[in-house]
């Protein structure tokens, strides 16, 4: 019966319309998807994406194929495995935040988006590889190194590298990354896959590291299509009283947000271009930065082609200079931590203190993490502080009137402005890790921004470009984006992990 079916670049459509057609079960599509991780993940180009597998998700298809016997489906997203990020709990599998420090770690409990997904139909496959603790590109102790399926001697990007790397190899139709700086649209960039990083208060993040009270951290759907993310937004969304920040988003939504999904939605829309490089240790003079600069350019064009009316460029005043002043708070972060932990009852760890005691603190990648551990949490710099959060405050007012002034429907920039770095690099010291990387969206907190495949370099290497938005512009990001995707068809699949014989 799998046979007849072919799961490379399959869609939610696609799957479930041959359910319904009697030419895919769902334990034949989580058959071949673990085929493929089997293959390609752990053999062959060894891609190394997964860090576990989730050992029900077989039994858990043949209840599904046994619902939809009885009555149908069961839910929207009816057998659709679903990989996660490992900083994300699901019941069943460890956490391990892709460090031998967590290695143990067994959460009682789902996270809400997680436990809303599987309400919806969806089966969990396993979880992604993601940068050690969450923070940089995607290399940990647990795991070793993920590689690029489009060029396995570079980078996947981080820190939800693992959920990009497995999407664009095709080994899950769905999958769920974390973004604090931009490590949800620069794997998506790097790997030729679309990903969105929602308005806080849209996806709640408990069951998450780094989750409330931390303001930055967001959850976020990946797939390879506009379509797909959009309809993983639609299990992700929802209140929840464990996190308040959701309290937020009530009220953002009304129904599915596949309905602002429109073909012709770039007709007529105005769409500014920031050509100001905010990037990262970017270096604007490198060939490499001109690389991407010249697929940008080609991206614009495809934007005018498509209908939309081009403001080009848009200037947003100091953006580069109150960008600079980004600061985190310790305090927050280490109640987030606590908070996180305290879902766990029986788990040993439950302090900034007893990560820095565990016995393979020292293991953790790059060295420096470890030192960050070992020592207690930072004193807050208050004046330094107080200056982000003011800076914060005009770079919003900025970028907002700016949009206004010029009747602006979204911005459009580079999702990273230099290709992914080689891995001898980032294992390596200096351990180069975030070197082209935007992380507007963030600094800002509340602004939507999802990347979209874009095409490719001159060196044949996947780039995004960056929607950006007002808080709560979702609808009309997937509504841009999606006329993009659909009048470009940029994704292609990795050469490296071609469909199974």
């Amino acid at each position: 019966m799998a046979r007849s079916f072919q799961i490379v670049e399959a869609s939610i459509e696609d799957i479930q319309a041959a359910y319904k057609s009697g030419k895919m079960t769902a334990h034949h599509l989580v058959q071949a998807y673990l085929d493929r991780i089997a293959a390609y993940d752990k053999d062959g180009p060894k891609i190394n994406s997964i860090i576990t597998l989730n050992p029900h998700a077989l039994e858990e298809a043949d209840k599904l194929d046994a619902a939809f016997k009885r009555s149908g489906f069961v839910g929207p997203l009816h057998g659709i495995p679903v990989l996660v990020k490992d900083e994300i709990d699901a019941a069943g599998m460890p956490t391990t935040l892709g460090t031998l420090v967590f290695k143990d770690y067994r959460p009682p409990r789902d996270a809400f988006p997680v436990e809303k997904l599987r309400k919806a139909g969806a089966i969990i496959l396993g979880k992604t590889t993601l940068s050690e603790y969450a923070a940089g590109d995607t290399y940990g102790s647990m795991f070793g190194t993920t590689r690029n399926p489009y060029d396995l001697e570079r980078t996947v990007g981080g820190s939800s590298g693992g959920s990009g790397a497995a999407l664009a190899a095709n080994f899950a139709t769905l999958a769920i990354g974390e973004e604090t700086l931009a490590s949800i649209r620069r794997p998506g960039a790097w790997n030729a896959v679309v990903a969105l990083r929602p308005t806080p208060g849209l996806v709640s993040r408990s069951g998450m590291w780094d989750g409330y009270p931390s303001p930055v951290a967001q959850m976020g759907p990946m797939a390879r299509t506009v379509s797909d993310v959009a309809k993983l937004l639609d299990g992700m969304v929802g209140y929840d009283p464990e996190d308040p920040v959701t309290a937020l988003g009530i009220g953002k939504t009304d129904g599915s947000y596949t309905r602002f999904l429109n073909k012709n939605g770039l007709k007529g829309a105005r769409i500014g271009v920031l050509r100001e490089s905010i990037g990262a240790q970017s270096e604007p003079e490198s060939d490499d930065f001109k690389t991407v600069d010249a697929a940008f350019e080609k991206n614009i064009a495809e934007l005018k082609k498509a209908g939309a009316i081009i403001v080009d460029p848009i200037v947003i005043p100091k953006i580069k200079s109150l960008l600079a002043t980004r600061a985190r708070n310790p305090i927050v972060t280490d109640q987030a931590l606590r908070v996180y932990l305290a879902r766990n009852p029986d788990s040993p760890i439950k302090t900034h203190q007893d990560i820095g005691r565990s016995l393979d603190i020292d293991k953790s990648f790059p060295p420096t993490k470890a030192d960050q551990w070992k020592k207690p949490p930072p004193p807050l710099d208050h004046a330094k502080y107080l200056e982000f959060l003011e800076a914060r405050e005009e770079l919003t007012f900025n970028i907002f009137k700016a949009m206004a002034d010029n009747k602006l429907d979204a911005i459009v920039h580079k999702s990273v402005e230099h290709q992914p770095t080689f891995i001898k690099d980032g294992i390596n010291p200096p351990y180069s890790s975030n070197r082209g990387v935007p992380a507007l969206n963030t600094f800002l907190v509340y602004a939507s921004s999802m990347t979209v495949p874009a095409g490719f370099t001159s060196d044949n290497l996947p780039v995004g470009i960056t929607f950006f938005g007002r808080p709560y512009d979702e609808p009309l990001l997937l509504k841009l984006a999606y006329s993009y995707e659909q009048s470009t068809h940029h994704r292609k699949p990795p050469k490296t992990t071609p469909a199974l014989p």
